[in-house]
């Protein structure tokens, strides 16, 4: 199982100062993706819908119009965990 990686997702985002973002699955996309920032905080789970694990896709970050892999082996850790959220309030 791949599963998004927050964590990198976060850092990726502090980075680039960037104030939007979107994730999915990449072969996937029209079906599983959606934002999980605007205005550079984290949207709530309950606006928008995303699904960031499979077997076969890879969970994918789109930040400043480039995607880029964001996947590691396991399962999701859920959205946006604690990790993630500290990460992007430490900028």
């Amino acid at each position: 199982m791949r599963c998004f990686d927050w964590d990198r997702a976060a850092r990726l985002i502090v980075e680039r100062g960037a104030q939007t973002a979107a994730a999915g699955l990449a072969e996937d996309w029209a079906s599983t993706s959606g934002a999980i920032l605007r205005d550079g905080k984290p949207i709530p789970e309950d606006e928008t819908y995303v699904y960031l694990q499979s077997t076969w896709a890879t969970p994918t970050l789109i930040v400043d119009d480039e995607e880029i892999e964001c996947a590691l082996a396991g399962e999701e850790a859920g959205y946006w965990p604690e990790t993630a959220r500290t990460i992007l309030e430490a900028q």
